[in-house]
């Protein structure tokens, strides 16, 4: 499951990103933006929990989980970063 994982880790970044920039709209990029941000943290925190073991798991489904998990969670907090700086950079 190692190509779908990372290509549901993706999906799941965007999804997170995008779900951040509406929570945190005085930090959104715009769609494209936080898709974009969310699919690069979505990667990275996917692959992170993977290397350390926390999004792994006996059955598929676990492994599923824990990358959408992953994903998610990674891209809106990549998205919150990119905000944050690009905010502080408009002053």
């Amino acid at each position: 499951m190692e190509i779908a994982g990372l290509i549901i880790q993706l999906i799941s970044g965007a999804v997170g990103g995008n779900l951040a920039g509406k929570l945190m709209s005085n930090l959104s990029l715009g769609t494209i933006g936080n898709s974009i941000a969310g699919i690069l943290g979505g990667g990275l925190g996917g692959q992170l929990l993977g290397n350390l073991g926390v999004a792994t798991g006996t059955g598929d489904i676990t492994q599923i989980l824990g990358s959408i998990a992953g994903g998610g969670v990674g891209g809106g907090i990549v998205m919150a970063i990119i905000g944050l700086i690009k905010k502080a950079m408009a002053k």
